[in-house]
């Protein structure tokens, strides 16, 4: 009988958020591929899980693979981990995943926390359409091209970052993509978990001035719908707008829909609607 893979969640802060399910299945397997066997020996004894363990990181996953998939085809079962999160999302495991798919393996899910949707959802950013981009290369140039390709998308876009590249990030970002609204969200679940509302250029004055700590979540605003001046004038912009006030909306919310609309500014439609 071939084994199965099991891809489990694990807490992204708070060992609270651990289900039982992942408990379960942690102990019932054969053994556990961890991208930190460090990191994951500290939940294993949190919870008095006995299961053996073997390292899969991004520097061995080449030769790990097979080593795993030889494994689970001879009947054993796996589940892979990382860190923190959901394996395989900006960590390593998707290609192991499609391996394993490939051959055959039935593999299974124990989701968990997620930090990108988690982030998302109390940033207070717009939240219906959204694209997730990562961690950015560290190489200048990389992360300048990547955010060039970036600079059309009206989708809310989500990033990871790391503390001491944060600033360098933030400006990278103002230099492409302008002084948009940013949601900057750090150590989720932890005990100084923190959400800041701001711009681009109000947070590379603030850690410019103030050095970052912890993991964050950085959720940019999309860039707006570009304006075409042969469809919209101003005033069907503000016509737009006043007919989003009678349906119930406030004037900020009706400037702001109707300049993704229209392509206008928020301001300068804003400022017609209320005079």
């Amino acid at each position: 009988m071939i084994g199965k893979l099991f891809v489990v969640g694990t807490p992204i802060g708070n060992l609270g958020d651990f289900s039982e399910r992942a408990k379960k299945v942690l102990c019932e397997v054969d053994f556990i591929a961890a991208e930190d066997t460090r990191v994951t020996i500290k939940l294993l004894n949190k919870f008095e899980i006995k299961t053996p363990m073997l390292s899969y990181h991004e520097h061995n996953k080449e030769f790990k693979n097979q080593e795993i998939v030889n494994r689970i085809m001879s009947g054993e079962n796996a589940a892979l981990v990382s860190d923190a999160g959901m394996p395989a999302i900006s960590d390593p495991g998707e290609q192991l995943v499609r391996i394993c798919l490939d051959n055959g393996i039935k593999v299974e899910s124990v989701p968990g926390p997620s930090a990108l949707v988690t982030a998302l959802a109390i940033s207070g950013m717009p939240s219906g359409r959204f694209c997730f981009e990562g961690f950015l290369s560290v190489n200048r140039q990389s992360r300048s091209q990547h955010l060039e390709e970036l600079k059309d998308e009206t989708r809310t876009m989500i990033f990871y970052e790391a503390p001491h590249k944060l600033v360098a990030t933030l400006k990278d970002m103002i230099e492409v993509f302008g002084n948009r609204e940013i949601a900057l969200v750090r150590e989720l679940t932890k005990l100084h978990e923190t959400t800041e509302r701001t711009t681009l250029s109000a947070a590379v004055e603030k850690f410019t001035e103030k050095n970052p700590k912890g993991e964050y979540v950085l959720i940019v605003a999309g860039a707006q719908k570009k304006k075409d001046v042969t469809e919209f004038t101003l005033q069907q912009a503000v016509e737009f707008a006043r007919k989003f006030v009678c349906d119930g909306m406030s004037p900020a919310a009706a400037a702001k829909q109707a300049a993704l609309d229209t392509g206008f500014r928020k301001n300068e439609i804003y400022k017609m609607l209320v005079l």
